[in-house]
């Protein structure tokens, strides 16, 4: 048999493999969910709750125990902030704390009984904060509007004692080395326009390998021997079967890596900075390395729900290891060295520095770098794998 005949050949099969894996994918429905309904309402629904960006009229509860006019007026600037929401007055800090306890307010602004008399005796009075540190957003949103408050209360007391005779003479002795706080990248402080890039990256990796998973489980049940490969003359070479299956899987997710990366920034209007061909050359080697490892993955499921059980299960800690929600810098060398075992950690932090921070293809050289060598590594994975699955379905079929 000449090369060229080989080659037709090994193309013709490959096309096979191809024409029956569509029909596979578009005939079970649990793998159709997690291509095609997964990746395209899962997105939508983590980017209307994180639509807002920033939380607003958290609800707190004051204890004043000062009842002066100063006090007052300090809790009157604090309920008409666009963050935080007096809820009601308590008595004293036990009735406080139960409301806290009760989850109907979510921090405690205590003003003590000598507040007015020290601001009087030209002394520092204090301002004490009690915050619910479960949710980080509610507690940054109580914390910084008592510090904005204060600052601002504190700059009119030194402003009226100054004696000073014209506004810019009361301005700089209020603050004589003022700041300008310009947010990059993230202007509002959103937390959508922070974690959703992120998401989005482990969403179209974990949807990819679920369902190349749960196709082969699904495969395995089927065959009467539990084969992964079934008997037939195209399923005869290694390659033509990896590549059969790739192409249908990368067929699919080059679509759903458009919607992912393209639509679903645009609908909710966060940060997109990426340049399209920019874009193109990050997600063919991540898409490649996200086939290749789920097909890798996949020939280690026997039964459909295992992929399932073991990919729900790594989804947190994959998002944590990435170095977004927690710093890269911070995170041991141990679980970072493992972390460089999956596409996601290298595609998520170049889409969110290529997305939200402007980053060019030269910035993200070592992200790429690692792709293009999981998608190598993983192909030859695939296809050690592979190979012993087509030796166990050839020796089943002799026996």
């Amino acid at each position: 048999m000449s090369i060229f005949h080989r080659i037709v050949t090994g193309i013709h099969d490959a096309a096979y493999i191809w024409r029956q894996e569509m029909k596979q994918v578009f005939k079970d429905e649990g793998v159709l969910i997690f291509f095609i309904i997964v990746p395209i309402i899962y997105p939508l629904l983590y980017s209307w709750i994180y639509n807002n960006e920033v939380v607003h009229e958290v609800p707190v509860v004051v204890v004043d125990d000062s009842h002066s006019g100063l006090s007052r007026e300090l809790v009157r600037k604090l309920d008409a902030s666009a963050d935080v929401k007096v809820l009601c007055h308590a008595a004293d800090m036990d009735e406080a704390r139960s409301l806290v306890s009760r989850q109907l307010a979510k921090g405690i602004y205590y003003i003590p009984s000598d507040f007015a008399t020290r601001l009087n005796r030209m002394e520092q009075a204090t301002l004490s904060v009690y915050c619910d540190m479960s949710l980080m957003l509610s507690y940054k949103a109580i914390y910084q509007t008592a510090v904005n408050v204060t600052q601002y209360m504190g700059a009119e007391v030194q402003k009226k004692l100054s004696g000073k005779y014209t506004v810019r003479e009361e301005q700089i002795q209020a603050r004589p080395l003022d700041f300008q706080d310009v947010p990059i990248f993230n202007p509002q402080g959103g937390y959508g326009t922070f974690v959703i890039p992120a998401v989005l990256m482990l969403i179209f990796q974990q949807t990819l390998v679920l369902g190349i998973g749960l196709g082969a489980g699904t495969a395995r049940e089927n065959s009467p021997t539990g084969d992964l490969i079934p008997v037939h003359p195209a399923y005869s070479g290694i390659y033509r079967i990896v590549l059969g299956k790739a192409l249908c899987y990368g067929m699919i997710y080059a679509v759903m890596g458009a919607y992912l990366t393209l639509v679903v920034p645009r609908i909710f209007s966060f940060v997109t900075m990426v340049k399209g061909m920019d874009l193109l050359w990050l997600m063919i080697p991540y898409l490649l390395a996200c086939v290749f490892f789920g097909m890798t993955v996949s020939c280690m499921v026997r039964y459909r729900e295992n992929v399932m059980l073991l990919m729900v299960f790594i989804s947190l800690p994959l998002l944590f290891m990435v170095g977004i929600s927690w710093p890269q810098s911070a995170i041991p060398g141990v679980w970072q060295g493992i972390s460089w075992l999956f596409p996601s950690t290298f595609g998520a932090r170049a889409f969110v520095r290529m997305n939200t921070m402007g980053a060019t293809l030269g910035d993200v050289t070592t992200e790429l770098r690692a792709l293009w060598v999981q998608a190598a590594f993983y192909f030859g994975m695939a296809c050690l794998v592979y190979g012993h699955q087509l030796r166990v379905t050839r020796r089943h079929a002799a026996a």
